[in-house]
């Protein structure tokens, strides 16, 4: 019989300011595609992190995975990372990679990734604002 797998899920917050613009495109052409979101001077979120880890229950710890491990490895790689930073000046993950949520998203995806166990499941959760969110991987 196969183990249960079950969710467990960490929620987490951080501020940061980012500009979503192409360089090679003319500052027009960055304005019609990302309208105020290309403002030179940059804007900022208050993003909501959800990290989900699924897997079966360890049998010695009736843990998926210890949630303090989880919340050391976010706080760590994540919050010290871009919390209160701004994405594309002071980070070296989105010096050319544009620092939409769905980037945002796979690279919090890829830092944490190699922190867990293989034969756990990782999914992201980034909400931009109240209403727009990103997962990856998609479902």
């Amino acid at each position: 019989m196969n183990k249960p797998r079950v969710s467990v899920f960490r929620k987490e917050h951080f501020n940061a300011a980012h500009r979503l613009y192409n360089p090679n495109w003319s500052d027009e052409k960055n304005e019609r595609v990302f309208g105020k979101c290309s403002n030179r001077n940059y804007h900022g979120h208050n993003y909501d992190l959800i990290v989900q880890v699924t897997g079966p229950i360890d049998p010695e710890t009736g843990y998926v995975i210890d949630m303090k491990y989880l919340s050391d490895v976010v706080k760590e790689l994540i919050i010290d990372r871009f919390d209160h930073k701004n994405l594309n000046q002071d980070t070296v993950d989105f010096q050319d990679l544009n620092p939409s949520a769905e980037n945002i998203a796979i690279v919090i995806y890829q830092l944490i990734r190699d922190q867990l166990d293989p034969s756990l499941d990782l999914k992201i959760r980034l909400y931009e604002t109240e209403r727009n969110f990103v997962e990856f991987p998609a479902s």
